[in-house]
């Protein structure tokens, strides 16, 4: 994205809008929500601003970059995420709990191609989305550690293996999306039972990645999306 001397969407956002750019802005985010999760992180800008009957320079004033829209769009997704998992917390079977999270997380994947995109990559994401993700993965500790306190979960499984279900739904969600889009809950369900305390009969053959190697993997995975590049670039 070629570099604009403009203010945040925080920042643009704080202030009251006027009534017809109130409904603008309505407008893009309601073309956003349409065409994000259709077309992935990499969706056309320009197709947002046609379909919401505004200019590009309409849509830019509002979104100054496309991780801006991104933001806007996604928060609503993340905090059902840590609802979830403050949930599965709360659960008294951890197992259940333990499932209810993952079952949640990867449905937010499969329904919104966006949001898969967004979990299997990292991008330089507001502090509030970072807050978010970051209490997610609090929470996803805690839902590991309280199921291996109740034995029902492999004792040998860290909150980093979670990593290990969202890259391989990501792939398997895109690969499967148009033949067979609910086929990620077999695998998903496969994986549950890998997960078992009672299916335990060897040690595993390579040690878990630690916090610094997930984040490490996570910069170097590309989006998938050709077009995306520009979101992660810092204007």
């Amino acid at each position: 994205m070629s570099q604009r001397t403009v203010l945040s969407a925080s920042q643009a956002s704080a202030k009251p809008l006027r009534r017809d750019a109130q409904r603008n802005r309505d407008a893009i985010v309601a073309a956003a929500r349409k065409a994000f999760p259709e077309q992935g992180l990499g969706a056309s800008l320009e197709g947002v601003a046609r379909e919401a009957g505004v200019a590009i320079g309409t849509l830019y004033r509002h979104f100054p970059r496309r991780l801006d829209l991104i933001e806007e769009l996604f928060t609503a997704k993340f905090t059902d995420l840590v609802a979830a998992a403050e949930e599965a917390v709360a659960m008294d079977d951890a197992w259940r709990g333990f499932c209810h999270y993952l079952e949640k997380l990867c449905e937010l994947q499969a329904c919104d191609r966006a949001f898969n995109d967004l979990v299997s990559a990292r991008l330089p994401i507001h502090a509030i989305s970072r807050n978010m993700d970051e209490r997610a993965r609090e929470l996803g500790a805690q839902i590991v550690r309280k199921a291996q306190e109740q034995g029902v979960l492999r004792d040998d499984v860290t909150s980093e293996d979670l990593a290990f279900v969202i890259w391989s739904q990501a792939g398997i969600i895109r690969a499967t999306r148009t033949v067979a889009p609910t086929a990620w809950r077999r695998h998903m369900h496969l994986m549950l039972d890998a997960f078992r305390a009672d299916c335990a009969h060897a040690q595993l053959p390579e040690p878990p990645l630690t916090p610094r190697q997930v984040e490490q993997t996570l910069t170097t995975v590309e989006c998938p999306e050709e077009e995306c590049g520009e979101c992660c670039e810092e204007t």
